[in-house]
This record gives C-alpha cells, sequence and structure tokens, in this order.
C-alpha cells in the first residue's frame, strides 16, 4: 500500500501535518475551492523562480492567514514589502472573481455578496536548505528539462546534491514521458539509499511536477527520506 499511495497523506496521522488548517460545516465545500483559487493563484503569480516549497492555509473568525515556505523570501516580498502587497491584492481580485455557489460572491442580484468575509495575510517563510526539498528537487529538474538539458544529468545532479546533506538517508527521482525526445513515451527511475514508503514513522518528503517540453510533457516525482 505504502507504494501506491501519495507519502504525504500517507503519513498525516503521524508525521505530516495538514496544509489547510479550518473546520468549517456549512461552507466547507466553498472554502475548500477557495483554497484551491488560493494556491492556483499562487502558483501562476509566482511561478517557478519564486521557489515556493509549500503553501499553508489557516482560516479564523476575521482572517486568513496564508504561510508561504520559500527558498527565495527577497523575491516574493519585494522592494519595502511591494512584492507581497501586490500578490495580497492579486488573490483578493482572484476570490472575487472565482463563484463559489454557496456563498454565491459573484452574485448580479446580492452585490454585497461580493465582499470577502476573511482578511488575507501573507507570512513569508524562508527555507535553509532547497536541496532537500522535494518540492523545489522536483521544480529544479523540470526547469533544466525546459532548457533542453539531458534528463540523466539534471536528475544525477540533483541527486549528487542531496547526498552531501548527512540527514538524507536516501533519494528517489522518476521521470517519465518522451525522454530525449523518443517517439515512445518511457518511465525511469534513479535513487540513492533506501526509500522506506511501507513504514508510518519514516520522514519521506514527496513532491510531482511536471516539464512542458517541445516533445511534450515530462512528470517529474522526487522522493527524500531524511532522519
Amino acid at each position: 500500500m505504502g507504494q501506491k499511495v501519495n507519502p504525504i497523506s500517507f503519513r498525516l496521522i503521524n508525521n505530516k501535518e495538514w496544509r489547510s488548517k479550518w473546520f468549517s460545516q456549512r461552507e466547507y465545500a466553498d472554502l475548500l475551492a477557495e483554497d484551491i483559487e488560493l494556491r492556483k493563484g499562487i502558483s501562476e503569480k509566482l511561478g517557478r523562480s519564486g521557489g515556493v516549497n509549500k503553501v499553508e492555509i489557516e482560516r479564523g473568525n476575521q482572517e486568513t492567514t496564508i504561510n508561504i515556505h520559500t527558498a527565495k523570501p527577497g523575491i516574493i516580498i519585494g522592494r519595502s514589502g511591494q512584492g507581497v502587497n501586490q500578490l495580497k491584492e492579486y488573490l483578493e481580485k482572484r476570490i472575487l472573481k472565482t463563484n463559489f455557489p454557496i456563498r454565491g460572491y459573484i452574485s448580479e442580484n446580492n452585490p454585497a455578496a461580493k465582499k470577502p468575509n476573511h482578511k488575507i495575510k501573507i507570512n513569508i517563510m524562508e527555507i535553509r536548505n532547497p536541496e532537500i526539498c522535494a518540492s523545489l528537487v522536483a521544480q529544479n529538474i523540470c526547469q533544466q528539462l525546459e532548457k533542453r538539458i539531458a534528463y540523466r544529468r539534471a536528475v544525477k545532479m540533483a541527486i549528487e546534491k542531496m547526498k552531501v546533506h548527512k540527514e538524507v538517508k536516501g533519494v528517489k527521482v522518476s521521470v517519465a514521458g518522451r525522454l530525449g525526445g523518443a517517439e515512445i513515451a518511457r518511465k525511469e527511475k534513479f535513487s540513492d539509499g533506501s526509500i522506506p514508503l511501507g513504514t508510518f514513522r519514516s520522514q519521506i518528503d514527496y513532491a510531482h511536477h511536471d516539464a512542458f517540453t517541445t516533445y511534450g510533457v515530462i512528470g517529474v516525482k522526487v522522493w527524500i527520506y531524511t532522519i
């Protein structure tokens, strides 16, 4: 079972935390849809240049707090915090334009419904070791693939950078698609060390990203086992 499911969701009850922390009975569907829109907005606004590893959303009675974990805080914050303010305004406008059925944010007969129920607060948190964050590693490999760097070279360079850190005990990278421009798509796996996917208590970070190349989409999956 541990080989098939997402390693993050598989360990939520043990050593992983939910990335959305809130509860609602009546507006659960809308809040979930809003979380998805917020994450999409951050991804589209910052892109891979922002070095975003993960986004945590916490909701209170009056405020929605978004914690962005990034390897490049200076790029997101900008000069005198202008970058954060622009991102906040962009997300608020994106939520207003999205149609949430229950709350009716966009309704011609109910103009008052266009006002958001919560204020957005953004916290930027710096990542000290981006080389051992699965999401950032996968994004880096995707960027190199899009620049037409050989996939074996890109993957092996990423693995070598991770092996430098003593806390890393195992790494696995999977790339799938038209590798090297081949006519038939295939999958290749690269690994170093052990990845105990079936052990609940093991600290395993996982991420999946897509590289959009001239030959098609190449999927990149990264597993990192640390202690």
